[in-house]
């Protein structure tokens, strides 16, 4: 049975949908649609025709299903990274692809057994893991929308998926991370030569009880951003080293007074201003 045609189509149309926009989102979807209609079409096909001879239904189950099912793993899993990915310094943006990488390595480890038979080109249980109803069903490390059944299934053509989705997923978050990495030093180097001329002529404290506030208010990187970032950036914005910030902001915890003296200040300055402006 051939399916080199269904195949050609199904991998056309991803390729359009890859050039067509950089919305990892919207490919992820779009991808997700796309795949579950293939993989309906690959399995009404193998219940009404079925297969010529047993060696053709394992060469289909550990070869052409895997590389359409991979894809639907590959989207849904990129989809449930990038929407929960946080929007904040590159810092945490790599450790939180990190952690995926590490996750992903976990399945790698658990089947490595049969990893390194399948991709040693093995086929000596080829008929025990790739033709139907030698075995239990062995689901996908996650629920997907498209259902397993025992006539479109085998013991491992769901791993066989995983293994080549896992693999997509590891080299495209790695390939973030790099993306990163480049931004951020290209960052740091640009702000070696770009010297502010602005400086802090009020007091230290004072900064410290702004950059506090400005972190707590979540103003800033919705709330995401590092308050270690945030001091270093008005560092070199006011050209000024803040010294022990945290030991500061516990002095101006223990005031007795306001604990808000500068910030009370600046909405006084402000008020008078406005006054000042309509007489």
């Amino acid at each position: 049975m051939k399916y080199q045609e269904l195949i050609l189509e199904f991998e056309t149309n991803l390729e359009i949908l890859e050039s067509q926009s950089d919305d990892v989102l919207y490919k992820a979807e779009s991808g997700i649609s796309k795949t579950e209609k293939c993989i309906k079409k690959l399995r009404r096909r193998v219940i009404e025709k079925g297969f010529n001879s047993k060696g053709e239904e394992i060469s289909f189950f550990k070869h052409v299903k895997p590389q359409i099912f991979s894809r639907l793993i590959y989207y849904v899993r990129l989809f449930n990274i990038e929407s929960k990915r946080p929007r904040s310094s590159s810092k945490f943006q790599i450790k939180y692809l990190n952690n995926h990488i590490n996750k992903l390595q976990v399945f790698f480890n658990e089947n490595l057994d049969f990893y390194h038979y399948y991709r040693m080109g093995a086929t000596t249980l080829d008929e025990e893991y790739f033709v139907r109803g030698k075995s239990y069903l062995r689901l996908p490390t996650q629920s997907y929308h498209f259902i397993i059944d025992e006539q479109f299934s085998t013991y491992q053509d769901a791993t066989v998926a995983t293994i080549i989705a896992y693999d997509m997923l590891i080299v495209y978050l790695q390939q973030e991370i790099e993306k990163l990495q480049t931004n951020t030093e290209t960052i740091n180097n640009n702000m070696k030569y770009a010297t502010s001329k602005l400086f802090w002529t009020g007091s230290k404290t004072q900064l410290i009880e702004l950059i506090y506030a400005l972190h707590s208010s979540g103003a800033i990187n919705s709330g995401t951003a590092d308050i270690k970032e945030l001091a270093s950036m008005f560092e070199q914005l006011f050209n000024i080293e803040l010294g022990n910030y945290y030991h500061t902001f516990i002095e101006i915890r223990a005031r007795k007074r306001s604990k808000t003296k500068f910030l009370d200040n600046l909405t006084e300055s402000l008020n008078k201003r406005f006054k000042d402006s309509d007489e």
